[in-house]
């Protein structure tokens, strides 16, 4: 019985932030019914209470405004979060027309009072800390301007203002993260199952008509020993492709250089790699593999029937790729002749490609001493 995603474990496609986002509506809601209730208090000693219950009609709509907004994930756009800061700092500039002088002086909340903290709060679900914090800044410095004196108040309030900003940013990029590896991993399960289910398929047929074959031709010898000889060579490279690693890569686009280089491995070709993952750029990953690719073409052109080695070294800031065979090698002059003619295999596919990774490339041969590429890409 097959069960899908849904039915394995819990959705990665949601909003990784979205809790965030529902604890926004409800901080708003809360907040809107506090200023409302601190208005109802101090109604009465307003210098123009009309302009305050203006202002309360005015955070109420946009309450509804912001509310529909923030519990879609369409809604949530750096337009709509940046609005709202506007919308914030606006109503807290009426403050001055609204209240008496006698009201500032007593420190009574401003028209908008904790109403206005929700931008920071915004801000830093939707872009990070640096956001948050930033937002939380312009709503303090906003409060002092209203205020036109600092007090100890007001810097505590602009300190929880960025200080709420930069939690709530912090829980987002957090989470994000976390999405994204789950998200990884969940590729990584299926594509190792899938890869899981082949092989024992491949085991269960091809493998063994393989080795059946190349274990009879060997027997009758002559023209047989020569298809028993390809027939190995293939059985060996398919046993590769299914003990190579699965391909994997990052929401940045990184992916793992081993099993490509993995897949190139022959009777004739031994590939070592390091045992922990080689992350780089995809695009770097399947230049260096057609260098390999390239390198490995040469031996069996030039050098027939030579053993040749890849290993894969990495060294942190940056990854060594080394190609090594035991064929006769390559005569003084004979890549330049080469290329003189037109031949422009090694000068197009093995040194321009290291040349546009920015790598560095090194070649050691000489008559009878093989032939060892060295390819050096920094991250």
């Amino acid at each position: 019985m097959h069960t899908n995603a849904a039915q394995a474990g819990p959705s990665v496609t949601e909003d990784p932030v979205a809790h965030l986002w529902r604890g926004t509506v409800a901080l708003r809601i809360v907040t809107f019914l506090f200023a409302l209730g601190n208005a109802i208090v101090h109604h009465t000693m307003y210098a123009r209470p009309w302009l305050a219950w203006t202002a309360i009609g005015a955070m109420a709509a946009w309450s509804l405004f912001t509310i529909h907004a923030y519990s879609r994930e369409s809604g949530r756009r750096p337009w709509v979060v940046a609005a709202d800061l506007a919308v914030v700092c606006g109503l807290m500039s009426l403050s001055p027309l609204i209240m008496t002088d006698t009201q500032f002086l007593y420190n009574v909340p401003l028209i908008t009072t904790i109403w206005a903290c929700i931008p920071a709060v915004a801000a830093g679900a939707l872009g990070g800390q640096a956001a948050g914090a930033l937002a939380g800044l312009v709503v303090g410095l906003s409060t002092y301007l209203n205020r036109g004196a600092s007090s100890v108040d007001l810097v505590r309030d602009v300190v929880l203002l960025a200080g709420a900003g930069l939690v709530v940013g912090m829980a987002s990029s957090t989470a994000r993260r976390a999405s994204a590896r789950l998200s990884q991993a969940l590729r990584t399960e299926a594509a190792t199952a899938e890869r899981e289910r082949l092989a024992r398929s491949i085991h269960d047929g091809v493998l063994q008509v393989l080795a059946r074959v190349r274990k009879r031709g060997l027997e009758l010898g002559g023209e047989a020993a020569e298809l028993a000889e390809l027939a190995g060579e293939q059985e060996v490279a398919l046993r590769s492709l299914v003990a190579a690693a699965p391909t994997e890569s990052t929401v940045d686009g990184d992916a793992d250089l081993r099993p490509a280089l993995q897949l190139l491995a022959t009777p004739r070709v031994q590939v070592s790699t390091p045992a922990t993952q080689v992350m780089l750029p995809a695009a770097t990953a399947f230049e260096l593999t057609a260098v390999v690719r390239e390198a490995l073409s040469n031996v069996d052109k030039h050098a027939d029937g030579a053993k040749a080695w890849v290993l894969l070294e990495d060294l942190g800031e940056e990854v060594v790729l080394s190609v090594r065979d035991d064929g006769p090698g390559i005569p003084d002059g004979r890549l330049a002749s080469a290329e003189a003619e037109g031949r422009m295999g090694i000068a197009q596919s093995i040194r321009g490609r290291v040349e546009a990774l920015r790598g560095t490339l090194e070649l050691q041969t000489g008559p009878g001493e093989g032939t060892e590429w060295e390819v050096r890409v920094y991250r």
